[in-house]
């Protein structure tokens, strides 16, 4: 990994943007993409797409801004804010967290609640598996007046405050977020391979908004850029630390091929191009069957219905303050995506939609 690459890293694993609050994301995003394309699309929601002209079909690649949040619902009468989870979380891990809430006026430090073992001492408390809604948010205020008086409201965003950091051995990264700043990291090192490459389709490259929430921000993308063929370019959650075998993503073996989720069955004939491609190139993979969704479940009711799949990592530990993730598996990937721009022309778009 150069020193390019990894500088952009901490810049996208540090911003702080959850969903519905990915501004600080896109602004970044935006101008970095801008010298990489020939044209650059906003759709309503806040996705944003370049566009590299090209002959042949229509291929997007699309990763998603947002990470997991939470977003401030109430202010009680000590000054403590109530909140509702943007994403999935595991109450296991939110308590005793360092955080930033935004509001209109500026940003704060504030951290997650949590009981102290001293409190459970004597009569019969038993320490119980945290929920959500009794997980309160402490930034020191004495009480509501003043919380507001720091222009606090209902409907204020919370974001997990993280250093990314390399393993000692530097074949690993600890980070928040890299679900899914992977994609944008990604998919910006992949246009400034291809910057002098004229590649056989037209080529559509940027990130979704919302997809934590509901996969929200594809539809509108996908309607306003039209691809033929869509990739989700996104990071999946690796059960490695398990015991036993036969694991469905593990780190350090290679990109994803995502051959089944709840919500994408992958088309026959995409998947045994995808296989060539990184066959042909020794890119290492590893078949995928997930538990959860991604962009491409939206992408593929739109339109006329659009073959879509997911493309990625397997990360441990996500939708968490601390993710470890592969530089390999990472490099693997980014190769994958130019193998498959510079193969993916009319003659294999055809034999894909074939019947």
């Amino acid at each position: 990994m150069n020193d390019k690459t990894w500088a952009r890293i901490k810049k996208y694993t540090e911003l702080q943007g959850t969903s519905g609050q990915e501004h600080n994301v896109r602004q970044s995003f935006r101008s970095d993409l801008e010298p990489l394309v020939d044209t650059i699309y906003q759709e309503g929601l806040g996705g944003l797409f370049g566009l590299k002209e090209g002959h042949g079909p229509r291929i997007m690649f699309a990763a998603h801004m947002d990470e997991v949040g939470f977003i401030v619902k109430n202010i009680q009468a000590s000054g403590a804010l109530q909140v509702a989870a943007l994403g999935g979380w595991n109450p296991a891990v939110i308590s005793s967290q360092r955080f930033t809430l935004f509001t209109s006026q500026d940003q704060y430090p504030i951290i997650s609640s949590s009981v102290s073992p001293h409190l459970l001492r004597g009569g019969n408390k038993e320490p119980q598996l945290p929920i959500i809604d009794d997980i309160l948010f402490d930034a020191g205020f004495v009480d509501k007046k003043e919380a507001l008086s720091f222009g606090v409201r209902p409907g204020d965003f919370i974001v997990p405050q993280v250093e990314t950091v390399m393993t000692v051995n530097q074949k690993r990264v600890i980070s928040k977020a890299w679900d899914n700043r992977f994609g944008l990291v990604t998919l910006l090192d992949v246009l400034e391979e291809l910057k002098n490459i004229q590649t056989p389709n037209t080529l559509i490259m940027g990130a979704n908004v919302q997809e934590e929430v509901g996969l929200r921000g594809a539809h509108g993308a996908v309607n306003l850029m039209k691809p033929d063929i869509f990739f989700a370019v996104d990071s999946s959650a690796a059960d490695d630390t398990a015991g036993g075998s036969d694991h469905q993503g593990n780190l350090d073996q290679g990109t994803l091929l995502r051959v089944f989720d709840p919500t994408v069955v992958m088309p026959l004939r995409l998947k045994e191009f995808l296989l060539s491609v990184a066959e042909d190139n020794h890119i290492p993979y590893q078949y995928f069957v997930s538990k959860g969704g991604t962009d491409a479940a939206a992408a593929q009711t739109e339109l006329y219905g659009v073959p879509s799949v997911a493309l990625g990592v397997a990360s441990r530990y996500i939708h968490t303050h601390q993710t470890m993730w592969s530089i390999k598996d990472f490099e693997a990937t980014k190769a994958f995506i130019v193998a498959i721009t510079k193969s993916l022309d009319d003659t294999n778009f055809k034999t894909i939609m074939g019947d």
